[in-house]
Formats: C-alpha cells, structure tokens, sequence
C-alpha cells in the first residue's frame, strides 16, 4: 500500500507548489493557518505534527506517502482553542519506517462547521527501522533566532540560514536552544558600523521584553512571520530545545529581578512558568505522560542514530561561583533524576551513534556576571567543582560501561568551533576522548570565541570568529553558523562539517566508528 518515493526532488518539487497555492489571499470566512506548519519528534513510527489556526477550529491531517496523495488518510485531531493561542498537535503513529511522509493540515471551523481551512502542507522522512537496511542519515543544528537586537529584515532577506540549512536537505534539524529572544525586543532601524541601517519588521511583542504568557507566544509568532522559516519547518522534522532566553538571559528558578527595570514581574518562576507554555505550545513536541512538561527526551532515528536532548534550564541550581566541592542541590545543572535517566539511556541505546545535544558548552566558559557562572565550566583549570562534578560522572559513567560513538553538540556562544577532549590533557582523565561541536547563531549577534577551562582537556581544532571579532556582529556579516553531522550507512563513519550563511564547508572532520 506505501510506494517508495522517487526521491528529494519530488518532495521539493511538490512542497514548492503546494506551499505557493497555502500563502494565497484565503477567503476571510475560511479558517487561515498564518504559521504554516511543522513536524517534530520523528522516530520509525511516530512523528508529532504541529500548526495554528487563526480562530477556534478543529485539527485534521491528511497524510500518504505519495505527493499526488495517493491513498491518503485522514486523522481527526485536536480543538484549536483560545486556552492553547489556537494552536493544536496530532501525533501520527504507524507510519511506515523509510519513507517520506507527505500531510497536509486542515482546520474545520467550529462556528460553522461547513467552512474548512484551504490545507497547509509539510513531509518528513521516516527513519529506517533497526532491523532494515538502512540509509545515509543528515543531521543539522544550530540555535539562537532574532537575538542581540537583529530581527526579520526585509532587505537582507529575512532569516536565511533556514534557507542554506534546508538546501542541506536534512532529514532532521535539532535546534539546542534560545528558539526565541523573549527578553530582547527589535528596534524599527539598527545604525551599523559602516553608518548603514538595519531595518526590522516590529511588532507589538517583540517591542518590549515579553512577561505575559500572550508576549511570549507573540515572540514565536514573530519568528514565523518569515517565509524562509516557515518553508523549513514544512519540510525538515524538528528536536527543538530550549535555553535562557525563551525566558530571560541567564535565567534560574530563584533569581530575583528587582534590580531589573525592563520588568513589572520581578519573579523568574512567573517568566519562566508563561514562557514554557508558550514554548510547548509552539513546539512540535509532546511531553511524556509519565511527567507532564518534561523537555529532555532521547529520540531514536533509525539504527545509527539515538538524539539525547538535554535540558539545563529547568533543574538548575542557582549561578554561583561554581566552586562547590560536593555534588549536591547547589551544584546541579542537569539534575539528578535527569542525570540518572541520561545514563539509563545511554547504556540502553543500541544506536551506532550517540547524539548528546546539549544547550549549554562543556569547557567554554560562560560566565554570569560579576562573578557567577553560567554553563558548566568554572574557569579554574583544576579538578572538578561545582556543576563540572554532573558532567565528570557521566564521563566516568560512559568509559565504565564502554559505550562508543558519543558526540556532543552545543550552542549559546555565538560562534562555531570544533573541541577534541582528551584525558591525556585534562585534569580530571576518567572518560575517553570524545567530540563536542559547537554551532550557531542562527540569526542573532555574532561573538569573539569564549575561554576554554582545562579540566577535561578541551583542544581547540576550530572556530568560526577570531579573538578581534568585535561584539556583536550582525547577520549581515555572515558569521551565521550551522553544524551538518552525516552518518554512512555502510560505513557507519560520521562527517562533520561547520558551515557559514552561505553554506561554506569552514571545518570537516570524519569520525570512524568504533566498535
């Protein structure tokens, strides 16, 4: 009943018509789907598919894998309604492993039930299953979108770098985090240094740092505005993240906003409690029902890849020194229960390769000023303290149980870089090397390369900025960086490669498998 598909230019070939009849002027009395639509969170059988009416409707997806909608079913779905923004998500389930998946979205009025959105449509690619043979696998990251100031800018094109990630033709794209600014709104006009101005779309929104849960939804909404985002999201399956500033920069439960006058609500819990319903809102991801708005998760991509997607926002002990000589509630980052389930994962995965995706750096120093610390490292150069005890068990977890082939990659930094980690250099030696690989911003400011603590014996292979970089370089400049990991089927060897704006291999690495 399920064809095989002719290939990648048929899904473009069908999404580049399909897309151009959804963004006609829709009659006013139909429902309209502004956002378009995304999937996320695909495995061999299951893929959660997202999008947003304009008015209260009921869901629908049509799905078939064929781009003519051959054989094509029709699975009811949720009520789009005013308690979620109007956005709704319907989990597929049974789908065949190794194929793509062509739906399209439909809303159904619930005022008159006569009158039905014109369809938005998307596809994704199922992975092959464990015991199948297996294909070629791409995967690509990046994170941090409509940052530092620099918004949807007509003239410049808007935010390109989804278009040079989806003329990778991934099949799937894990975004580590800070998907939007809540805390940093856009100005009308940016004077550049060249005395040049940059021009952004504004909305009500994104003028102010977000507090309501309707400013943060608005934040997502902004995003969306752009025609380069939404046809990637239409065509590419998604594992998104989040980091700080889907609420806050440097966000914690605790923190205490008083000294803070962008805000009325001094309360980081308040900001963060909104901010996370907006985010699962607007994300293709469901929460596991075994705890209700749980963001890490570990997602199977046919036998050579398992994505472990980290979240080192929501189990945070407070920023501190980061000096903490126990490991204990005050020097958590991940959390026990999280650290614990990561390692239960870990040890259980059958995958060739391990995917740690993780919002924050490992060596990179990030620092909360004055004299905090916002990522993992401490700066200090010596054994491990504080957060760095979390990420030294696991080291140590992962070379006693002899797991293979874990790879790491992460954000926040605003720069690209490659870091080889090798105990014969490092401080603390009880791991075995391993990659971690960093990428971004997708569209935000680009910056100098951070300082590297030498605990775990991090080993600079690359980066994308030098140390004159100056702060804050704006898209146009072209220090917009996405990472591409390619997995052979037949080999199992992982390629590596940082990319530009432009889409410019600057660093590739191939990484044999081990056994």
């Amino acid at each position: 009943m399920n064809k095989p598909l002719g290939g990648r230019i048929d899904r473009r070939t069908f999404l580049r018509g399909s897309l151009a009849a959804a963004i006609l002027i829709q009659d006013t009395d139909k429902p309209a789907i502004p956002q378009g639509v995304a999937a996320g969170d695909v495995t061999g059988n299951r893929a959660v598919i997202w999008s947003r009416s304009d008015r209260a409707a009921r869901m629908f997806v049509e799905y078939s894998t064929t781009e003519k909608f051959e054989n094509v079913r029709r699975v009811p779905g949720p009520m789009a309604l005013e308690n979620t923004d109007f956005t709704s998500k319907l989990v597929l389930t049974d789908l065949p492993a190794g194929q793509r998946i062509f739906y399209r979205v439909l809303y159904q009025d619930l005022m008159d039930l006569r009158r039905w959105s014109e369809p938005s449509p998307g596809s994704f690619a199922t992975p092959s299953s464990a015991t199948g043979r297996g294909r070629d696998t791409t995967i690509v990251w990046s994170a941090d979108t409509v940052g530092q100031g620099w918004g949807i800018n007509p003239d410049f094109g808007g935010l390109k770098l989804y278009e040079t990630m989806r003329a990778a033709q991934p099949d799937v794209f894990i975004h580590v985090g800070d998907t939007i600014y809540a805390d940093q709104p856009v100005l009308a006009e940016v004077k550049l240094d060249d005395g040049a101005i940059w021009k952004n779309i504004v909305t009500e929104a994104k003028s102010k740092p977000a507090e309501t849960l309707n400013d943060f939804r608005g934040a997502y909404q902004y995003n969306l505005l752009d025609e380069h985002m939404r046809r990637f999201n239409a065509e590419v399956p998604q594992v998104v993240m989040w980091d700080d500033h889907e609420v806050r920069d440097n966000w914690y439960w605790e923190r205490d906003l008083t000294r803070d006058r962008r805000y009325t609500v001094k309360s980081a819990a308040l900001l963060a409690a909104r901010a996370r319903r907006a985010f699962l809102e607007y994300q293709p991801i469901l929460p596991p029902v075994e705890e209700q708005e749980r963001i890490y998760r570990n997602l199977t991509y046919g036998p050579d890849v398992e994505i472990f997607a980290l979240d080192l926002r929501s189990y945070r002990a407070p920023n501190s020194t980061n000096r903490q000589a126990t490991l204990d509630e005050t020097s958590a980052l991940f959390g026990a229960t999280q650290l614990e389930t990561l390692k239960a994962r870990l040890a259980a995965s059958r995958a060739t390769w391990k995917i740690i995706a993780s919002d924050l750096p490992i060596g990179l120093v990030v620092r909360d000023f004055p004299e905090f610390y916002e990522a993992v490292a401490n700066g200090d150069d010596g054994p491990p303290l504080g957060r760095e005890l979390e990420v030294a068990s696991l080291l140590r977890f992962i070379r006693d149980r002899r797991i293979r082939n874990t790879v790491w990659i992460t954000a926040d930094v605003h720069y690209c870089a490659a870091h080889y980690y090798s105990p014969a250099q490092a401080k603390f030696t009880e791991f075995d090397p391993f990659w971690e690989f960093v990428a971004g911003p997708l569209h935000a400011g680009s910056f100098a390369p951070n300082a590297l603590d030498a605990t775990f014996g991090p080993e600079v292979k690359f980066t994308g900025t030098s140390a004159t970089t100056k702060p804050n370089r704006p898209p146009s400049e072209g220090l917009q960086f996405f990472g591409k990991m390619r997995v052979d089927a037949r080999t199992k060897a992982m390629t590596v490669t940082l990319h530009d704006l432009s889409g410019k291999a600057l660093y590739t690495v191939e990484l044999p498998a081990r056994r």
